[in-house]
């Protein structure tokens, strides 16, 4: 891709708007009912104007956000370690020089993941709520030019997308909003139209489309480490006049971009939210059904005798309504009783309301919840159920989201010098993510609910036969039950200081031994003494 060939780069940002216009028109229909403040598909609105006009219940859009709050706790907890890093040799990261670096390149990721102005949580938290109500999200990994990183989400009206022949997403057309005074802090003011450059000092908030492009660099010197020549190339125009500002590149592909499911022939994803939009459109019309039974009950309307009622009729608390009453078998003025009946209607509701708590996967994050008084094997098979459940959904997002964007992290943070130095002994060797998030282990469970079970049901024979308990590893058993349940390594003994308790135990007890048979040593001793006097004499 030639990236000073504006005209190739704005006929193919036109092409990738129009292919995506129905899916537009679906996504607005969706976060007018989902996700209110996201409404900008299909038009720009007005900043602070109000977005629920299509909303008269808001399941969908409380079942989103749990859905992003849940999401979150089990893939990326803040304030725990969701992730490890070792070596594909699992007897080469037993090497304590080996742990050690590696632990040490995981505290500078959590540390600069997690710095205040690093903005990861909040913008993890609206890319899993674009997840539940689009089907996709994005998220731009930028480079700070101090040390560290900073996570920005870029909303889906804002990005376009395209997939490399495996199906991963490898170019990024992204339409900026900014202001002239945002758009001259960015860019040199030789880089700048002079349109621009007069409206940052004239009119500094007027706002300025600009186009970022990043796309694989097809026509680079490998040889060169400069920018025009890294592995993705990038450039951002200014849209109105569809000039180059600036043109560069990117080692790693910097936009994160997740994906719910997709259909056959699709780039963008598919969401919870598409999948029940029916009986979210469905659950918004009896809402007003209801809401008006429910009015004529409480407020019924008033039957009124045609003759024998002083008009107006005031229906106000402790309100007076002159009437005659001579002669009349019922009272002039009746509450009219048109038969509506709310509470059908509220048990059609709460039919709609399960089923889109389903699609959310709101009921299936409650298994632990509801049933709190279990035992440890009850916990670990609940935690297999749930991890098969949502293994599918689990494993895309480790290996289109979490996978490149820490892949994108340890780039950055190996050339700004923050990373430890390689030992000799991993020179040439690759890593590996292991995810160790509150869902990855409950997809490990299996493991701990089996060992669990064969441990009680050996119970019995126990009863009968101990030697059948050498059957076990019981070190290996803790190890393996620690792992599951997310107990920190750095708690558990190695081999060898196991090895130095147990000798320790061993002598105090052999101590312990000796001191306890010194008198009945001495007695005995005695009385060979004795013995041996009187047989002298």
């Amino acid at each position: 891709m030639d990236f000073q060939d504006t005209d190739a780069i704005f006929k193919r940002y036109e092409r990738m708007k129009s292919k995506r216009g129905t899916w537009e028109s679906l996504w607005e229909e969706i976060s007018e009912r989902v996700l209110p403040r996201s409404s900008e598909f299909t038009g720009t609105r007005t900043p602070g104007d109000k977005r629920t006009d299509k909303m008269y219940d808001a399941t969908s859009a409380l079942a989103l956000e749990r859905f992003a709050a849940a999401v979150e706790s089990l893939l990326t907890p803040r304030g725990a370690r969701w992730h490890t890093l070792r070596t594909s040799d699992p007897e080469l990261s037993r090497v304590p020089e080996v742990a050690a670096w590696f632990d040490a390149v995981e505290n500078a990721l959590f540390h600069y993941r997690y710095a205040p102005r690093a903005n990861f949580a909040s913008q993890m938290h609206e890319g899993y709520l674009s997840l539940g109500a689009f089907g996709t999200g994005g998220m731009f990994v930028d480079e700070k030019f101090d040390e560290g990183f900073r996570y920005r989400a870029v909303h889906l009206s804002d990005m376009f997308i395209a997939e490399n022949e495996h199906g991963i997403i490898d170019t990024v057309y992204r339409k900026m909003d900014c202001t002239a005074r945002q758009v001259a802090l960015m860019f040199n003011d030789e880089d700048i139209s002079k349109e621009v450059r007069d409206k940052a000092n004239d009119n500094p908030d007027e706002r300025v489309e600009l186009l970022h492009v990043v796309a694989p660099r097809t026509d680079r010197d490998v040889s060169m480490r400069d920018r025009i020549n890294m592995e993705f190339g990038s450039a951002y125009y200014e849209t109105k006049t569809k000039t180059v500002i600036e043109e560069g590149g990117y080692e790693d592909f910097p936009y994160i971009i997740s994906r719910y499911v997709t259909g056959p022939r699709e780039t963008y994803g598919r969401s919870p939210a598409m999948l029940v939009l029916p009986d979210i459109k469905m659950l918004q019309a009896m809402s007003r059904v209801v809401i008006r039974a429910g009015e004529k009950v409480v407020d019924p309307p008033l039957l009124i005798a045609d003759d024998g009622v002083i008009l107006p009729v005031n229906t106000r608390a402790g309100g007076a309504t002159f009437a005659r009453l001579d002669g009349r078998t019922q009272a002039p003025i009746q509450p009219l009783n048109t038969g509506g009946r709310p509470d059908i209607g509220e048990d059609m509701m709460e039919r709609r309301r399960r089923t889109i708590n389903d699609a959310f996967l709101v009921t299936l994050f409650q298994i632990l919840v509801d049933s709190p008084a279990m035992t440890a094997t009850e916990v670990l098979q609940r935690a297999q159920e749930k991890g098969a459940l949502l293994a599918p959904t689990v494993g895309r997002q480790q290996s289109e989201t979490l996978g490149p964007l820490i892949e994108r992290e340890l780039g950055i943070l190996a050339r700004q010098g923050l990373l430890p130095e390689v030992p000799e002994i991993l020179q040439g060797q690759e890593y590996q993510v292991e995810y160790v998030s509150p869902l990855s282990r409950a997809m490990k469970s299996e493991e701990g609910v089996g060992i669990l079970r064969t441990l009680e049901m050996v119970q019995p024979i126990a009863a009968v036969d101990p030697s059948v308990m050498d059957n076990f590893n019981f070190d290996e058993i803790t190890r393996v039950l620690a792992d599951v349940n997310g107990v920190p390594q750095s708690i558990l003994n190695d081999q060898e200081q196991i090895q130095q308790v147990r000798q320790g135990r061993a002598q105090q007890q052999q101590l312990q031994q000796a001191v306890q048979a010194a008198p009945q040593a001495a007695d005995a001793a005695l009385k060979i003494s004795q013995i041996s006097q009187a047989a002298q004499q």
